[in-house]
């Protein structure tokens, strides 16, 4: 198995399935864990030196932190409904704090705080992400933008995309592994992956420029693949439709990213000339 990709694991006694850290990871900003817990169940985390987004991916919940409390908060209770999820940012030297009302998926996603600018808890609700349609043809994808750079936050970019199977993502390839601000940022990046049915599989390459990095991996439901550096396009097999999250953060809170320039012809939907007799 490549050392990009990270297992989901069986439950630990807090309900973890997946931790990967900057220690893990051998990087310096993000990590995510991910939490599967029976109705009843909860769990306490402290933020530490880490700003987290905690986001319901299905199930209902009660969720608190230090100035925050929240009753049944969740709508999705299956995570290929495709509505967009509640989300809980928790600022560095906080906590949260949630109890699941039903069988619950939480992602907590996290990354290095910014010490110079902190924010609030708050909650996002789902009316507050913005949903986009992106692409086109077979690389059309549903992109739900959970904390994005526009939204207040330290480091942590987050945001989840929906691909029909058939589809690509993350697709022309793009990357964002150079600090050359304005025209590329450096963010380290998480995918943690999701298929539907859940015995599928989706496809993803990593790669750079000088090929010193080329990994094109098979990854399973509860897959997360790390992504260093490099190109990083995403393949939903017929027949499995693909969720996956995304964490970002680097130093500076920007996404800007380059295409590769063999594949950036691919922007722009073919122009059809008509033929009239």
């Amino acid at each position: 198995m490549s050392k990009l990709i990270v297992p989901s694991q069986q439950p630990d006694t807090e309900g973890k399935v997946l931790s990967i850290t900057p220690e893990s990871a051998a990087w310096k900003y993000i990590g995510l864990d991910v939490y599967r817990l029976k109705a009843g169940q909860s769990i306490r985390k402290n933020a530490g030196n880490m700003e987290l987004c905690v986001t319901l991916l299905q199930g209902r919940a009660d969720v608190r932190t230090n100035e925050l409390r929240y009753a049944n908060i969740g709508r999705r209770m299956s995570l290929f409904e495709e509505m967009p999820p509640y989300s809980v940012y928790v600022p560095m030297n906080d906590y949260f704090e949630i109890h699941a009302l039903t069988d619950l998926e939480i992602a907590v996603s996290s990354a290095i705080g910014n010490q110079s600018v902190t924010y609030p808890a708050r909650l996002i609700r789902p009316e507050e992400v913005q949903v986009e349609i992106r692409g086109y043809g077979n690389m059309t994808r549903r992109v739900h933008s959970i904390l994005p750079e526009q939204q207040e936050a330290g480091s942590l970019l987050v945001v989840e995309v929906f691909t029909p199977n058939g589809h690509w993502s993350s697709f022309p390839p793009h990357k964002h592994d150079q600090d050359n601000l304005p025209y590329e940022s450096y963010l380290e990046e998480i995918y943690y992956h999701r298929v539907n049915p859940d015995h599928g599989f989706a496809i993803q390459r990593v790669y750079t420029d000088d090929r010193s990095l080329d990994e094109t991996m098979s990854v399973v439901n509860g897959d997360a693949v790390l992504v260093p550096k490099g190109y990083h396009p995403v393949s939903a097999v017929p027949g499995y439709d693909l969720y996956y999250l995304n964490v970002m953060a680097g130093p500076e809170r920007v996404w800007k990213f380059r295409n590769d320039p063999a594949h950036d012809w691919l922007i722009k939907p073919p122009v059809r000339e008509e033929f009239h007799e």
